[in-house]
């Protein structure tokens, strides 16, 4: 470049030369700087034009970039300063090909996973269109036809009358399709959350069928023995018992009648009051709410088993079925007796908080260790030997009934404290 930038001065010095011996002086200067100037613009355009499309290159593959498109790159052998700018720009479209690609591949392994799930999902945006509907939720609401961009409302209206009526009820639940030879259980779950800014709901419909049914048969088998085990441990005395009366009879023995006929109504009464708590259990009914006075209802409930009452406010009132929160605590406060706990510490506490009534029923006994807390609301589970495991599951149904729910927890010092939130 040089060399060629002293070739062309010296050309045009040469024709200035030329050019002075016939014209004036200020002439030939004028003319030296036209074609001096002239050669110098060549030789600065020449030297740009490679670059202007290296820079038509790089804008190029930044727009690329800014439309997805990644596959492009630079070649540049120039020896300049130039040469990192180029490395660069290719080191940025190779990690963002790489990122794209990992992207997609995660895109395909959720969409695989969303499509092959046996859970129906359907996504509707603010408009209650359908953005998305899995190959299950074709199958259940489109009749196998893709569910996108049609409105939900519509898809709705032509489904099962039963999951009309648990959308209706709102929030999650549980239906049933078909009849009773071939029904089907379904867990319907709703839940909102917003998606670029705007509101979408996800809606998820999960078959039970097939779970429900093994979790039924193994409860009718855990029911089946413990009727079996209280029914044995009762008639097999009375059996003997009686035959021990008929011999005590025909001996004339008639003293020890008394005894053996006490010990018979003992165990019959214990027969009758386990088939009466089975079937409370079974046939519980609807609560009938009305306005109590806490401090009054926990007066009433000191009559029947001793305990130390605790209400905040004093003059606080709840809502909730008599019969059913009084059957509820009467189990509650028993268990608390029967853990070893004094009288004087067995407490129930009542106070008022932002989610309802919290009614806590708390002893100073062993606790409960982390397998027995799993298990201890579940029907027929009972670490007692002659229990029957429905204290506590009558509790949590009588709970869950007037739309709160019951929880177990261990506490500090020791003891247990079983907490009861209702709803105002």
């Amino acid at each position: 470049m040089i060399a060629i930038t002293i070739g062309g001065i010296a050309a045009a010095t040469a024709s200035t030369v030329l050019l002075a011996r016939w014209m004036p002086l200020w002439a030939a200067a004028l003319v030296a700087a036209v074609l001096i100037g002239s050669v110098v613009a060549a030789i600065i355009w020449r030297a740009l034009v490679p670059m202007r499309a290296l820079f038509r290159a790089l804008a190029g593959t930044v727009a690329s970039y800014r439309d997805g498109d990644f596959s492009f790159g630079i070649t540049w052998d120039k020896a300049s300063d130039l040469i990192e700018l180029v490395d660069a720009h290719n080191a940025l479209g190779n990690a963002l090909r790489e990122q794209r690609l990992a992207l997609v591949q995660r895109e395909l392994l959720l969409d695989t996973m969303v499509q092959n799930t046996p859970v129906a999902m359907v996504l509707v945006d603010a408009s209650r269109r359908i953005v998305l509907g899995n190959l299950a939720a074709r199958r259940m609401l489109g009749e196998g036809r893709r569910l996108e961009g049609r409105a939900f409302e519509d898809v709705l209206a032509k489904a099962d009358t039963a999951l009309q009526e648990a959308f209706e009820r709102g929030g999650d639940g549980m239906f049933t399709v078909g009849s009773d030879d071939d029904e089907d259980i379904y867990h319907l779950s709703r839940r909102g959350f917003r998606l670029n800014g705007r509101p979408h709901e996800l809606v998820l419909l999960r078959q039970l069928t097939a779970e429900l049914r093994r979790q039924e048969v193994q409860t009718w088998k855990k029911v089946i023995r413990v009727i079996s085990h209280e029914l044995n441990n009762s008639l097999a005395p009375i059996a003997s018992l009686a035959h021990s009366g008929a011999e005590l009879l025909r001996r004339g023995q008639h003293e020890r009648l008394p005894a053996a006929l006490a010990t018979i109504e003992d165990r019959a009464r214990h027969l009758e009051g386990f088939i009466r708590d089975y079937a409370r259990f079974a046939k519980l009914p609807a609560p009938r709410s009305t306005p109590v006075e806490w401090s009054q209802f926990l007066a009433q409930l000191r009559s029947q088993v001793e305990f130390v009452p605790d209400v905040q406010p004093e003059d606080g009132i709840g809502r909730f079925d008599v019969a059913q929160m009084e059957q509820a605590l009467l189990n509650l406060l028993k268990n608390a007796h029967e853990s070893g706990t004094a009288a004087d510490e067995v407490r129930a506490s009542v106070r008022r908080t932002p989610e309802g009534w919290r009614i806590d029923v708390l002893d100073r006994g062993s606790g409960m260790n982390d397998a027995v807390l799993a298990n201890a609301l579940l029907p027929f589970y009972s670490t007692k030997r002659h229990g029957t495991g429905l204290g506590l599951a009558l509790a949590r149904e009588i709970a869950e009934a007037h739309g709160g729910r019951i929880a177990l927890l261990n506490r500090e010092g020791g003891g247990l404290c079983v907490s009861m939130v209702l709803p105002v």
